[in-house]
């Protein structure tokens, strides 16, 4: 009739009970054998995975609400029950908190690393410079002449060279920690058995020893720097290696000295050897191996390991030394430690003979300009953090270069009288200080995992170049002008020596 309410179908309604049953069973209860309900959506879509399969209680509620839901184009047609169900969005994930890398342990931080690599570095000087009063007391003791007892550091010299050359790659192959720790051990044993020492050439065999001893610590502490930081932190920590290397040898004479005139010069190998005890417990408790990929164990022992470790030595060395960009690096350490060891072994015939200074007027200026050594270096750590390193190396060699030929202008017309030699001198020493520790970090940079050979050939080119200057200063006179003409020379060859590394670099990155 009009206006009464439509009987509901029959039909009608029995249909909808059933798909509402349908939905209740959900998918996980049809029966073995039969085949999974098909998408009801466009013909060719794919199945559902199963892990988009929904819960059956939020299954019924779709089914529910799809049979009641009115459409516009046509009647309520059920959404299937495997449609992937919205998730609410995930949370962004949160950075994981910084880690070392696998395998290496956490470094120690920077002051107690800088303390740790300045000792094992600064133990080399040391050895020289709190024996050196001695030697007169040597020569008479066992029995020698003035030259002979100079032998006893000339060895030294030559013992740290060769070891440098030996633990460089022995490092890179065994790690960090274990060259150092012999070596120290090795500098232990050599130290104690000088204090017995019968004659000269035992002690010089034994001085020897001292030198391989003590190789490791400057190497092995490049290395580490390497291994930990690139860049311009590298550059810095290097400056701070510089400072406490620096400082030692100051105060290491005078106690040398006063420890012989007490109890003798054997005296001073006993205070040697504790030194380096106490450098070799630092080094087994607070030094990290800092190379991952350092093997756990060595090569195969016997021959097969000797001869597998001396030609990868010599194969490492041999690429380094065809990288043009490595050694122009190499090489200003060196130059600037000639500047330095020119300046060392002329000063006191020039200062005290030619200008009559004192020895206690010498002391002091020595101690001047030796705080312009240090100075330029802690000034390097601080614009390092502003500036790159290559950028303060050019500063530096540029500044080097034009320092040293005012130096030589001063001395041949006299130009400021012998105040400004000595502020002309300071300025040249100083900007020495932007030289080494950048030079170093951009020899290494690109060299990490041969880091220990490379910085083997790093020490050796700066004890070779800077023995080799001195050495020829001496030849020319040992005069002002012979000490500013060879600084001349080192500086002009350490800019061009820069020249090569930079434009290496450039034709290394040079699209072909």
């Amino acid at each position: 009739m009009p206006g009464s309410s439509p009987t509901p179908d029959p039909s009608t309604t029995s249909t909808a009970a059933a798909r509402a049953a349908r939905g209740a069973r959900g998918v996980g209860s049809a029966p073995p054998g039969a085949c999974p309900p098909q998408r009801t959506g466009a013909p060719g879509a794919p199945r559902p995975r199963a892990d988009e399969v929904p819960d059956p209680a939020t299954a019924v509620a779709d089914a529910a609400a799809a049979d009641v839901a009115p459409s516009a184009a046509g009647p309520a047609v059920p959404e299937p029950l495997a449609r992937p169900l919205a998730e609410p969005p995930a949370e962004p994930p949160r950075a994981a908190p910084a880690q070392p890398p696998a395998g290496r342990p956490r470094p120690p931080r920077t002051f107690g690393l800088v303390l740790l690599l300045g000792s094992m570095a600064a133990l080399g000087a040391v050895n020289t410079d709190l024996y050196l009063p001695s030697l007169p007391q040597v020569a008479r003791d066992l029995g020698s002449s003035a030259a002979g007892a100079q032998l006893t550091i000339t060895v030294v010299l030559v013992g740290m060279a060769l070891g440098q050359l030996v633990v460089g790659p022995l490092s890179d192959r065994y790690g960090r920690r274990p060259p150092v720790v012999a070596g120290c051990a090795l500098f232990v044993v050599a130290s104690l058995l000088c204090l017995v020492a019968p004659t000269l050439p035992v002690l010089v065999a034994l001085r020897f020893l001292q030198g391989l001893g003590v190789a490791a610590g400057a190497v092995t502490g490049m290395a580490v720097v390497r291994d930990l930081f690139t860049g311009s932190t590298a550059s810095r920590l290097m400056s701070r290696l510089v400072l406490v290397i620096g400082v030692a040898p100051l105060f290491a004479p005078t106690l040398g000295g006063a420890l012989a005139g007490v109890a003798g010069w054997r005296a001073v190998f006993a205070v040697l050897a504790l030194a380096g005890a106490g450098v070799l417990l630092a080094v087994r408790l607070r030094l990290p191996e800092t190379r991952a990929d350092a093997p756990a164990a060595g090569p195969a022992p016997g021959g097969r390991g000797v001869r597998a470790t001396l030609a990868q030595a010599l194969g490492t060395y041999a690429r380094l030394l065809r990288d043009p960009r490595f050694v122009g690096f190499a090489l200003l350490p060196g130059l600037a430690m000639a500047v330095i060891v020119c300046y060392v072994s002329v000063s006191p015939f020039v200062f005290q003979e030619v200008h009559g200074l004192s020895t206690t007027q010498f002391a002091l200026l020595f101690a001047v300009n030796g705080v312009a050594l240090v100075g330029g270096t802690q000034l390097n750590a601080a614009l390092v953090s502003r500036h790159a390193p290559l950028t303060l190396l050019r500063v530096g060699v540029t500044c080097s270069a034009a320092l040293s030929l005012v130096l030589l202008v001063v001395v041949l017309t006299g130009a400021g009288g012998f105040a400004g030699l000595l502020v002309v001198l300071w300025f040249l020493l100083g900007v020495g200080g932007l030289v080494s520790p950048n030079a170093v970090t951009c020899a290494l940079e690109e060299h990490g995992r041969t880091a220990g050979s490379a910085a083997a050939l790093v020490t050796a080119a700066q004890s070779g170049v800077g023995g080799a200057v001195g050495i020829l200063a001496g030849a020319l006179g040992g005069d002002a002008t012979a000490m500013a003409a060879v600084m001349v020379g080192a500086t002009l060859t350490a800019a061009c020596s820069l020249l090569v590394a930079v434009r290496a670099r450039r034709a290394a990155v040079a699209p072909a």
